[in-house]
């Protein structure tokens, strides 16, 4: 079992990886001008919010929102009651036949989600991974917004490589293998980074559109 790493628990404690990024990366600090104080952006962890990822999948924000109220609703948000419901119930929430698939899927899994807490985060990834319907970037987000871990990063994410482009003066958008080459130099809080970037870009979006 690999070290955890910090935890990030607070606002305080986003403060504080902006302000080493600050120090070791100007750039960081001019975006940080721009965006103002970062959101912690914590949510909860365990099976329903893996479950709200994937319903989120393919659908615009209003959707996942009216699917997930319908799931709610039904209750259909444990894995108990998603293994008893039939298709046509789940259907009936919004989802299609490849989400229920994946939804069962998860169910099966029976993970281990207050072990979770305790895997590194390279060992987070590759349990939550191994389960259909969960790719890297959606595991990547629950380490860092559910387990709060400080030192993950989302290099697939196209947002978090525009706002690269942009923020570093880049010639174009930089792939997943630059980002990771790029992000090395961010640890220990390439999720600070990340909640940076995010902002910026849409700051950057606002102001000169994206490409």
């Amino acid at each position: 079992m690999g070290a955890i790493g910090r935890i990030i628990t607070s606002d305080a404690c986003v403060a504080e990886g902006a302000q080493w990024l600050s120090a070791r990366e100007p750039r960081f600090g001019a975006a940080l001008q721009e965006v103002g104080p970062l959101p912690l952006r914590r949510r909860p962890d365990g099976f329903a919010e893996l479950l709200s990822a994937i319903t989120s999948q393919q659908v615009s924000v209003a959707s996942a929102s009216a699917i997930w109220a319908r799931l709610q609703a039904a209750q259909l948000t444990d894995p108990q009651a998603i293994l008893r419901a039939t298709e046509d119930e789940l259907r009936a929430a919004g989802l299609s036949r490849q989400k229920i698939r994946y939804a069962r899927a998860l169910a099966e899994a029976s993970i281990d989600y207050n072990g979770l807490r305790v895997l590194s985060d390279a060992e987070v990834i590759a349990t939550l991974t191994k389960v259909p319907g969960i790719g890297t970037w959606t595991a990547e987000i629950y380490a860092m917004f559910s387990l709060g871990r400080a030192d993950v990063f989302a290099h697939g994410d196209l947002a978090l490589q525009e706002a690269t482009r942009l923020l570093f003066q880049l010639p174009e958008r930089p792939g997943e293998r630059q980002m990771r080459q790029l992000a090395e130099a961010w640890s220990p809080w390439r999720s600070v980074a990340a909640r940076i970037l995010w902002a910026y870009y849409r700051i950057a979006k606002d102001r000169e559109g994206i490409r």
